[in-house]
């Protein structure tokens, strides 16, 4: 046991001054920064079918909408037997597709039915880094597993919360923590977890008020308006950290070193799975349902700051699920039904508004200098990033898409309702 411990020390402590380098890391489901950027060094194909540009192609079992991740060689997902009553980690080989890893890594006896067609059990996704994967599955487990052997390191199945109509909100690295997110309809908070350990470091309750939703037992329908999906991020301002967070009917600022709240700006959304991103001070914060608001809150306050520093809001085409890109000023998004928006970042006024085909979940990336839109139906629009509408390409292969996509170098990864697709150009000889 002590040299396990040993072993895994050693391992963190070389995770910790590890970096993506070389453009092939997407240790994140929105990427090495977590706002949808490709490294540079990235450079997806602009064109594919299921005939062309197609490296691999591999059968992934069960169902999940966990967004594939990437570290070295290896692809991390999840996927969960229907009911959630298996819950899968799988590793794939990034350069053949091959899988090389599929454990049922927890078994429930009681699970609560999802109550929509869209969420899984499995939906959310892995975080990696250099020699540890970390799988979660909300209330339902989380788990470190070693990134080689795939045995578990350390796991918890202690931790409560009521999902209602599944999990989703994904894991966040950051130093030496796993932060998790727990929006159910009857908890709401934050945790972080020692990621050498598993331990608890800390738990913060959400502050907003719910009491007013009426107490606990009411039609289902109620219980929607407590619970979200989303996933935080860590930014830096004015010397410090800061955690951003979306929850229901408020969005939050912490202290990612001891989960103390440090502002709120409240709001009337709820069930919201976009995640925030950030443009010099300010933090753009998705409502989820209810009024479907894109709200530009500048940074620092405390306390609520709902009247005091929200700078700008915008209520057209914005997403329930999918998050937003920010490059040079301009924000990108897409609505769930297909509205492409282009917003000035300063001011939230907006730039250009064109439809593409489908409905969307998935959140856009970043790569090679364009957009990747990917819907439903399996169809990606390649963007040019501007100040006009142009559209790229348009590509499409046979299976639905809800999951994110992954970059990895000159690979673009899409995981659809039954395949994982490893897309890239032939490697030519000198290039």
């Amino acid at each position: 046991m002590a040299q396990r411990i040993a072993l895994l020390a050693a391992g963190l402590l070389l995770a910790a001054s590890s970096s993506p380098v070389d453009g092939t890391e997407w240790p994140d489901f929105r990427g090495p920064s977590g706002d949808g950027h490709a490294p540079a060094e990235a450079l997806p194909p602009l064109e594919w079918s299921e005939t062309r540009n197609v490296r691999w192609k591999t059968p992934i079992h069960d169902r999940g909408w966990s967004s594939p991740v990437v570290w070295g060689n290896q692809i991390w997902l999840t996927a969960a037997s229907e009911g959630g009553r298996t819950l899968y980690a799988i590793r794939v080989d990034l350069d053949t597709g091959r899988i090389t890893l599929d454990r049922a890594l927890f078994t429930n006896d009681e699970v609560e039915p999802l109550g929509n067609p869209v969420n899984t059990y499995a939906s959310p996704s892995p975080v990696v880094e250099e020699g540890f994967a970390y799988i979660h599955f909300g209330s339902y487990g989380t788990a470190c597993l070693d990134a080689e052997t795939g045995e578990t390191v350390w796991e918890r199945r202690d931790l409560p919360c009521r999902h209602f109509r599944g999990p989703a909100s994904s894991p966040l690295l950051f130093e030496d923590m796993l932060i998790l997110t727990f929006d159910g309809v009857d908890q709401q908070y934050m945790t972080a977890l020692d990621k050498r350990s598993g331990r608890t470091l800390w738990r913060t309750d959400r502050s907003v008020d719910f009491r007013d939703l009426g107490p606990d037992g009411l039609p289902l329908a109620e219980g929607d308006l407590r619970k979200a999906y989303s996933t935080p991020i860590v930014a830096d301002f004015e010397g410090r950290q800061v955690l951003l967070t979306a929850g229901a009917r408020a969005g939050y600022g912490y202290d990612p070193t001891s989960g103390r709240e440090l502002w709120r700006v409240e709001h009337p959304g709820f069930s919201g799975a976009s995640r925030p991103v950030t443009w010099r001070d300010l933090v753009l914060l998705n409502t989820g349902y209810g009024t479907t608001d894109l709200l530009a809150v500048r940074l620092g306050g405390a306390g609520d700051v709902s009247e005091s520093h929200v700078v700008w809001t915008q209520t057209r085409g914005i997403p329930k699920r999918s998050s937003p890109v920010v490059l040079d000023g301009l924000v990108y998004l897409v609505s769930d039904n297909g509205v492409a928006t282009c917003l000035e970042a300063a001011d939230g006024e907006i730039v250009w508004q064109d439809r593409l085909p489908g409905n969307y979940s998935a959140s856009p990336v970043l790569a090679g200098g364009r957009l990747y839109f990917v819907n439903e139906s399996g169809v990606t629009t390649v963007v040019e990033p501007g100040r006009t509408f142009q559209v790229l390409a348009r590509n499409e292969v046979d299976e639905g898409i809800l999951a994110s996509p992954a970059v990895a170098g000159r690979m673009l990864i899409l995981r659809g309702r039954s395949s994982l697709y490893g897309l890239a150009e032939p490697i030519r000889e000198g290039g």
